[in-house]
């Protein structure tokens, strides 16, 4: 069942009172304390708290529907409505058609599997374009191949001052023996977020394909496939207040015509030809109910309306809360940010480091505060060895839809006093 609309009156202040308080009251994770604070969860591009209601729709589907599918009695015909019901909000959140979604264990198996597919139709002589502002679930699938398939991997630098892809680098790199583009449209370390729209323009006009990752990027804007234009996507509900499942987007010509390894008995059509074996019920059926508590911030006739009108909102706020983030954290001697500013296109998620302290340091003094930030490479190795952090590394945190004025102030007051011991 879908959680209740959150209801709040016209006027701006309903951006941080009312619906700020709505929406904080659906995470019963935000009851717990440390060092005697309500804890603040700053750590959501790691992956975000879950509302009640998707952990009701995880509970309802394992007591109550709990089979395996395609068999003639009630429970397999409800898991298998179940199913098609995700794959059909999934579509609305990604605007594709629901035989266009798939599902993982995460992101990073699904790509590798992805990886293999159209790397079986490759080798020497063909190339794969990736990015070293990327995450590298978006990097070693594709790195894979050269010593699989013997395929070229040709790598995109980023301009370090500004914490954005070199653009021109790209355009560069995609040529006629370009088979893929691999590119992150928000980088998980940084923030930036790439023009992800123009690069599938440059990559299509080459006859190659793109791979977007988005998975940090879903979380703060709602995605357009058909926008976009790419060929394959791939997030993960847990980034969005979901359960731990990645799900992923394929031209469905494209997944059916991919060589993906798969048990003969299996189904041969997309998507299910994508899902090797048992698939994660509980959690497909949980991530579908992160979508549905993301609708129920917006207003609309539809459920693509609502999360559209949901985002608009969610994005306003963010980014209004990382500005003050930003600026509160750029006052403080001895912290540095990295990655593009709010007049930039990014995602409220910034990274710092504090002289004279480790990350790790940072985020542990941080606890005392009730403060809970991450710490290191973040996966997105590549980008943080090119700041010359691979042993520092980088402080991250993100503003997520229960973020409050008074965590923000918390966070700048918790990291000046960490600074003023270096």
């Amino acid at each position: 069942m879908s959680p209740p609309a959150i209801v709040y009156q016209r006027s701006h202040s309903f951006i941080f009172h009312s619906m700020l308080n709505q929406i904080r009251s659906r995470f019963p994770a935000l009851s717990r304390r440390c060092g005697g604070h309500s804890v603040a969860y700053f750590d959501g591009p790691g992956g975000t708290q879950v509302p009640q209601s998707v952990v009701d729709a995880m509970a309802d589907y394992l007591l109550h529907h709990n089979a395996n599918t395609h068999w003639a009695y009630p429970t397999s015909n409800e898991t298998d409505a179940m199913l098609l019901a995700a794959r059909e909000t999934f579509a609305d959140f990604l605007n594709c058609s629901a035989n266009e979604v798939w599902f993982a264990n995460n992101m990073s198996t699904g790509t590798f599997h992805l990886a293999r597919a159209l790397g079986r139709a490759w080798g020497p002589g063909d190339e794969v374009v990736i990015t070293d502002l990327d995450h590298h679930a978006n990097v070693a699938p594709w790195r894979a191949l050269e010593k699989e398939r013997g395929i070229t991997i040709r790598e995109v630098g980023v301009n370090i001052d500004r914490g954005q892809l070199d653009w021109r680098a790209l355009e560069a790199a995609i040529g006629p023996r370009t088979k893929l583009l691999a590119i992150g449209a928000g980088s998980n370390a940084l923030g930036t977020i790439s023009d992800v729209t123009a690069a599938t323009k440059l990559a299509h006009a080459a006859g190659a394909l793109v791979f977007v990752d988005a998975v940090h990027y879903a979380p703060h804007n709602l995605v357009d496939v058909r926008a976009i234009d790419c060929d394959f996507l791939g997030c993960s509900a847990y980034k969005f207040y979901g359960p731990h499942i990645g799900v992923l987007y394929g031209r469905e010509r494209l997944l059916n015509a991919a060589d993906v390894p798969r048990l003969e008995p299996a189904p041969s059509e997309a998507p299910d030809r994508m899902e090797t074996g048992t698939q994660n019920h509980e959690g497909i059926v949980g991530a579908a109910a992160a979508v549905e508590f993301l609708a129920s911030i917006g207003e609309g006739a539809t459920r693509r309306a609502r999360l559209e009108n949901a985002f608009d909102r969610l994005h306003e706020r963010g980014m209004t809360l990382f500005t003050r983030l930003w600026d509160g954290l750029g006052a403080i001697d001895g912290v540095r940010r990295y990655g593009p500013g709010p007049d930039q296109p990014r995602t409220p998620t910034v990274a710092f480091t504090v002289r004279g302290h480790t990350a790790e340091a940072v985020t542990s003094a941080l606890v005392a505060h009730g403060l809970f930030t991450s710490h290191g490479d973040f996966y997105a190795a590549t980008i943080v060895k090119r700041l010359g952090l691979e042993v520092e590394g980088l402080v991250r945190a993100g503003v997520a839809c229960y973020t409050s004025e008074e965590e923000v102030d918390r966070l700048i007051a918790g990291v000046a006093e960490v600074a003023s011991r270096g």
